[in-house]
């Protein structure tokens, strides 16, 4: 097979099961050499004692591949920062960064608890923004440097981010900050060479089974050669996108846009507002349902 990654080094979080541990696997037999986070958590992010990373790097070596683990909590500032230092240091750089690491705790949004709330935001939200900051930080000290480098960031939002999930409002608020976070970052750093996307990925894992019926949907390595060819430095003209992976279809989002507009010429009066409104929302597009709903 082609190796389209060869020699360069990458950081893949929640790596030590599902489609993470996919993730890592692939990149390694792609010729990467792999950084596998993963803190050995429940679905509900209680610790376990495991060590999922430690199993997914002797995989990867056992392919032939160089991989070293980390537990980091991606959530952490200062572990996120030693996370890449430990990249940096083990590799001689850093090219890929996977943010993949993630919990659920699906309640009604009336059930929701303040702390469910902020846990699940905190690893989804924070666990990217935390990671990416200080790999950012090092890809715009090596641009200025002189040494540029090839860089890409493929982060993880998900379906229940771009068009809603009922029982999941935690979980939707989080992965849609996700992908507004892409988008941004796509901005501000393609100046030093790096490219940032997002995937919505559907696998039968974890935090699936359970939920719903899913024996009809795609294994978690079918995500995975998306992540392996957005990682690349062939895809340096691919950024802030958002692709939804299902099996064997692949889709480009095309998320928040201006609809029809109606300019008023002055202040709204509150009684003009519904009629000019109720025109607008019949000229637009009907939004996705949001999934389970009716």
């Amino acid at each position: 097979m082609s190796r389209l990654l060869e020699g360069r080094v990458a950081i893949v979080t929640g790596a030590g099961r599902g489609i993470g541990r996919a993730h890592a696997l692939e990149l390694a037999r792609h010729g990467a050499r792999v950084v596998v986070n993963d803190r050995g958590v429940s679905l509900a992010g209680e610790g376990t004692g495991e060590s999922p990373a430690e199993e997914v790097v002797a995989e990867i070596r056992a392919l032939g591949g160089e991989a070293v683990a980390n537990d980091a909590d991606v959530a952490d500032f200062d572990a996120a920062a030693a996370m890449v230092r430990q990249a940096v240091d083990t590799f001689g750089g850093l090219d890929v960064l996977v943010n993949n690491a993630g919990f659920v705790r699906d309640r009604m949004l009336v059930n929701t608890s303040e702390e469910e709330w902020d846990a699940v935001v905190r690893v989804h939200l924070k666990g990217h923004f935390a990671p990416l900051r200080h790999a950012a930080a090092y890809w715009r000290s090596e641009a200025k440097e002189g040494r540029q480098r090839a860089a890409r960031v493929v982060n993880t939002s998900s379906g229940a981010g771009l068009q809603g999930s009922i029982g999941q409002a935690t979980y939707s608020a989080a992965k849609a900050g996700i992908a507004a976070l892409t988008l941004v970052a796509a901005a501000e750093l393609g100046r030093y060479g790096v490219t940032v996307n997002a995937i919505a990925p559907v696998a039968r894992t974890r935090m699936t089974e359970g939920a719903f019926d899913t024996s009809a949907m795609p294994l978690p390595e079918d995500n995975s050669p998306v992540v392996a060819w957005l990682a690349s430095e062939e895809a340096g003209d691919v950024t802030g996108r958002v692709v939804e992976i299902d099996g064997s279809t692949i889709t480009v989002e095309n998320g928040w846009t201006h609809g029809p507009a109606h300019d008023n010429g002055s202040r709204w009066a509150a009684a003009d507002v519904g009629a000019a409104l109720r025109a607008l929302i019949a000229r637009a597009p009907a939004p996705e349902p949001v999934y389970g709903a009716g």
